[in-house]
C-alpha cells in the first residue's frame, strides 16, 4: 500500500486531489487543516510521523496577491516557512515531496513562453515568497515542483465561479484582456500529479504544469460564462491593466511551457476550454458546490 498525504485539504487542489480515482494500492489522507497546519511544525511533525506517507503534496499556499503586500509575514509563514517545516518530516520519512507553485515568480516580461530554465524575477510578496518555497522544495531529499498557473475549478473561489455569479448578477462587467496565462483546471492538475506518481515512484526536480494553450481573462469569463444554461443576457467590456489598477502587479505574460513535463513523464494537460467544458458540466449539475452556495 502506498501512501499519500495531501497538506492543504480544502483548498481546489487538495479536494480535487482527495476525490479523484486513485489505484487500489494507494491510501490517500487529507486531513483538515484544523489538524494538519502546515505554519505549526509541530503539527506537521506530528501528521508526518502518525501517517508514514510515501508522498506528501503540498497543495497549502496562501495566494491573496493583492493583501500579501500588506500581509508580507503570513505570507512568509505559509509559504515559505511551513515549506521548510515539510520539507524536513517528508526527509525524515524518505518521502517525496510534491509542492505546488505560480507563473507569479515570473516578472512577465518575456515576449514567449516560459520554461524551467528561464530567470525568474517575482515583482511582488505572493512571487517572492513563491519562489523561496521553490527552493526550498527542491532542497528535499527528492523533491517535485510543479509551477502552475490560473487555477480554477468546481470546487472553491476562483476565477471561473466569480465570472458565472458576476454575469447571473449584473446585466454588464468588464474584464481584463491584456494579460495572458494558461487556465488551468485544479482537476487537470491533479490528474497530472496522479500521472506523474504512476510514471515514476520518486519524480523530482522542477517541472510547468499548465494547460498547453493560453487565453486572456477576458476570453476565459467568455468562454465560463457561455456555458452557463442558459447563457445570460450580459456584456462583458474588455480592460486594460492600466486601467484596473490592484495593490500588487500582475504578470502580463504567464504562458507556462509544460513540454519538459511531458518529455520527462508523458503527461500533458488538456487544452483549457476542453477542461473548462469538463468543469462548466459539473458546476451546471444542480447538485454542485455553486447551486448551493
Amino acid at each position: 500500500m502506498r501512501r499519500i498525504l495531501v497538506a492543504g485539504a480544502s483548498g481546489q487542489l487538495g479536494q480535487e486531489l482527495a476525490r479523484l480515482h486513485w489505484p487500489q494500492d494507494v491510501d490517500l489522507v487529507a486531513p483538515p487543516e484544523s489538524e494538519f497546519d502546515v505554519t505549526d511544525p509541530v503539527s506537521v511533525a506530528r501528521v508526518v510521523g502518525d501517517t508514514e506517507p510515501d508522498v506528501l503534496i503540498n497543495a497549502a499556499a496562501y495566494t491573496a496577491v493583492d493583501r500579501a503586500e500588506d500581509e508580507a509575514d503570513l505570507a512568509r509563514k505559509v509559504n515559505v516557512d511551513a515549506v521548510g517545516h515539510l520539507v524536513r518530516d517528508a526527509d525524515a520519512a524518505s518521502a517525496v515531496l510534491i509542492h505546488v507553485s505560480t507563473d507569479y515568480v515570473f516578472d512577465g516580461e518575456a515576449e514567449g513562453w516560459y520554461v524551467e530554465d528561464d530567470r525568474p524575477n517575482p515583482t511582488g510578496v505572493y512571487g517572492a515568497t513563491k519562489l523561496a518555497g521553490e527552493q526550498l522544495a527542491l532542497d528535499a531529499d527528492c523533491g517535485l515542483v510543479l509551477r502552475t498557473s490560473w487555477v480554477y475549478g468546481a470546487l472553491g473561489d476562483n476565477f471561473v465561479r466569480t465570472m458565472r455569479r458576476l454575469a447571473l448578477e449584473r446585466p454588464r462587467i468588464g474584464v481584463v484582456d491584456d494579460q495572458r496565462g494558461c487556465p488551468t483546471a485544479a482537476l487537470e492538475l491533479a490528474r497530472a500529479i496522479r500521472a506523474i506518481l504512476e510514471a515514476d515512484s520518486r519524480p523530482s526536480g522542477l517541472f510547468h504544469a499548465a494547460a498547453p494553450d493560453d487565453a486572456t481573462w477576458w476570453e476565459l469569463a467568455v468562454a465560463a460564462i457561455e456555458q452557463l444554461t442558459p447563457p445570460p443576457e450580459v456584456v462583458i467590456d474588455k480592460l486594460t491593466t492600466a486601467g484596473y489598477p490592484t495593490r500588487a502587479r500582475r504578470p502580463m505574460n504567464s504562458r507556462l511551457s509544460s513540454e519538459k513535463l511531458h518529455a520527462s513523464f508523458g503527461v500533458r494537460l488538456a487544452p483549457w476550454r476542453e477542461a473548462l467544458a469538463e468543469v462548466s458540466r459539473e458546476l451546471n449539475a444542480p447538485t454542485t458546490a455553486e447551486s448551493q452556495a
